[in-house]
């Protein structure tokens, strides 16, 4: 990598306090990958090197052409190291969305992108890259940690009604208008910020949020607890970052692992914590460790996922399944002379781990670009906890 760093140009007055100048040495690495990895582009390498360090020097910032745009969010998700699900990077599908400039727009573009991977069920990986932030204005954001999250209430006792873990974001729409319905899984609206705009609330159209009932094959107890949860886990407050350019608002998804389902989401203790209901219905000893109880009502409560998927026709994927896909990836990259990073405590699936392919080796950790980072002020906002500039 170069060291050699543009400075910040002066006459460039500043409106947007995040905005900081893209590092030339990152741009000039991602071009140069982008162009080796696509040798046959229309302008030029020393060409489009030259056009980049001039729109830097003059304008503080350069704009990324759409093929450009698509390989960089591609290679992103290759990069991402806490996902298993990696094999299919190629057929990430790159919605670009740069021109959206009122929360309205936005909003529309949000509502395309779960429409587009729904798809029925047969979920699609989708990325939707909205405008990065330029030396005049400032990047739009959603402060949801996901495009699609369930609300959570505290009740009376003490407990919680819904997903415990977005209580104090629920909190937080409320306190800007949302009429609260109070139930399990009550869809919370999306909170838009836009330049020099207050943040604005948004429903999710109900016809655009596919869920599904969870059900077990062999308890009819359980399908009575009405349980259920929607089909895309579209990630929407991680940076992406391309070539020294950071996007503040590029929600993607992929499609569920059931384990994410039925061993986090349902289980955890601050979510919907089930497994002692779930014990329950099995009729467990939940009396002592030893009976293996919790182990036994997670894998039942992963059953009754996999199983619920199928019957509805929604895309999913079992831990063991995509273990063996996931190295199906290295084999491939490997075999390009690319590494693999990965975070062992990530891909390692959270139920029989040790029977899984993944668990048995080592990975590299190392960090590459471009690649998609979680801020402390984009966590702070998911979380219910807003910041200023």
């Amino acid at each position: 990598m170069t060291t050699d760093r543009l400075p910040s140009p002066g006459s460039h007055r500043r409106v947007s306090p995040e905005w900081q100048v893209p590092d030339w040495g990152e741009a000039e690495d991602f071009i140069r990958m982008f162009h080796v990895e696509h040798p046959d582009q229309p302008i030029p390498l020393a060409m489009r090197l030259r056009q980049i360090r001039e729109h830097l020097e003059h304008t503080g910032t350069y704009r990324h052409t759409s093929a450009e745009l698509q390989f960089g969010a591609r290679v992103a998700w290759r990069n991402a190291s806490r996902c298993i699900g990696r094999l299919y990077w190629k057929s990430l599908r790159v919605l670009d969305r740069r021109t959206a400039v009122t929360a309205d727009e936005i909003y529309g573009g949000l509502c395309e992108h779960l429409r587009l991977a729904t798809n029925e069920g047969r979920i699609r990986p989708v990325i939707s890259v909205f405008a990065p932030a330029t030396p005049y204005r400032e990047a739009p954001r959603v402060w949801n940690s996901q495009l699609i999250r369930y609300a959570g209430y505290r009740d009376a006792a003490g407990g919680t009604i819904g997903d415990g873990a977005h209580t104090a974001f629920t909190d937080l729409v409320r306190q800007l208008g949302w009429q609260a319905p109070g139930g399990w899984f009550d869809v919370l609206p999306l909170v838009i910020q836009t330049h020099g705009d207050k943040p604005q609330l948004y429903d999710v159209p109900r016809e655009l949020v596919l869920e599904v009932p969870l059900t077990h094959p062999t308890l009819p107890a359980f399908d009575e607890l009405g349980l259920r949860w929607h089909a895309v886990p579209a990630i929407s407050n991680m940076r992406l970052s391309i070539g020294g350019i950071d996007y503040p608002l590029a929600p993607f998804n992929g499609w569920y692992m059931g384990t994410e389902i039925g061993a986090r989401n349902l289980v955890d203790a601050d979510r919907y914590d089930l497994l002692p209901v779930m014990a329950g219905l099995l009729g467990l000893d939940t009396s002592d460790e030893t009976t293996l109880w919790r182990d036994r009502a997670l894998v039942e409560l992963n059953v009754a996922v996999l199983h619920s998927y199928a019957r509805a026709g929604v895309k999913i994927s079992d831990h063991h399944t995509e273990s063996r896909r996931f190295l199906t990836h290295i084999e491939r990259e490997e075999a390009q002379g690319r590494i693999v990073p990965a975070d062992w405590s990530w891909i390692v699936p959270p139920v029989s781990g040790g029977l899984t392919p993944v668990y048995h080796r080592y990975y590299d950790e190392a960090d590459l670009l471009p690649n998609f980072f979680l801020d402390d002020a984009a966590r702070a906002r998911s979380q219910g906890c807003p910041v200023e500039h």
